[in-house]
């Protein structure tokens, strides 16, 4: 029986080289990428790397599922907040990523992200992962949208169609960031998405309307 101690050191060394993953796919590309890579970025054997995953396709897929995981759980919304400010943060956390801790930040972790995004047509177990990802993306702005049009917020538009092209929007401007080096692209887009996507969700006879509905339940 593995007791908790064993248990924790173990999650800890998947974690390590998970990180170690992350340091050697951004310095060698996944096209170049060899388990020795890791091994010196852990400073371990291969044989550690070896003994949790099968070869290089199984330690590329666990990959992915840690970096899906640490980003669709980065984003904390305050109980109670309303649909604007929820839709806000989900947008931004989207293009801006969460903070972390270590010099390896945000488009560090996302140039490894599109590395292997650009890989997923060659291999169906990648290409769901991050099939996955970008539907919970999507689907978690829809339902945001959704939210807002029930409330009253926002008027009665098509949450998918606009949770979709506000997911393909945050898409482009991340590529264009990382594969063309315009590092304003996710500012641009982020203004884009206000001005062009967001402003949908209200017009000024739904805003009107909406104030006189507000003043009208506060007396």
């Amino acid at each position: 029986m593995t007791s908790s101690g064993e248990s924790d050191a173990s999650t800890d060394t998947r974690e390590a080289i998970m990180e170690a993953t992350f340091r050697a796919l951004a310095k060698h590309g996944y096209s170049d990428l060899r388990m020795r890579d890791i091994g010196e970025e852990l400073d371990v054997s291969r044989t550690l790397i070896h003994y949790h995953y099968d070869g290089k396709h199984d330690l590329i897929s666990a990959f992915l599922e840690y970096i899906v995981d640490q980003y669709e759980g980065s984003v904390a919304v305050p109980e109670g907040a309303d649909p604007w400010s929820e839709l806000d943060r989900r947008i931004d956390r989207c293009l801006f990523g969460p903070g972390f801790d270590d010099e390896f930040g945000h488009w560090e972790r996302m140039k490894v992200y599109h590395d292997l995004f650009s890989q997923a047509q060659y291999d169906e177990r990648h290409r769901e992962v991050f099939a996955a990802h970008y539907e919970r993306i999507r689907g978690s702005i829809a339902a945001v949208i959704r939210r807002g049009v029930d409330e009253g917020v926002f008027r009665d538009v098509d949450a998918d169609a606009t949770a979709q092209v506000v997911t393909d929007l945050i898409h482009v401007a991340r590529e264009r960031r990382i594969s063309l080096g315009q590092e304003d692209a996710p500012e641009q887009v982020r203004r884009a998405i206000d001005e062009f996507v967001l402003s949908s969700l209200v017009d000024a006879e739904f805003a009107l309307s909406s104030m006189r509905r507000a003043d009208r339940e506060a007396d």
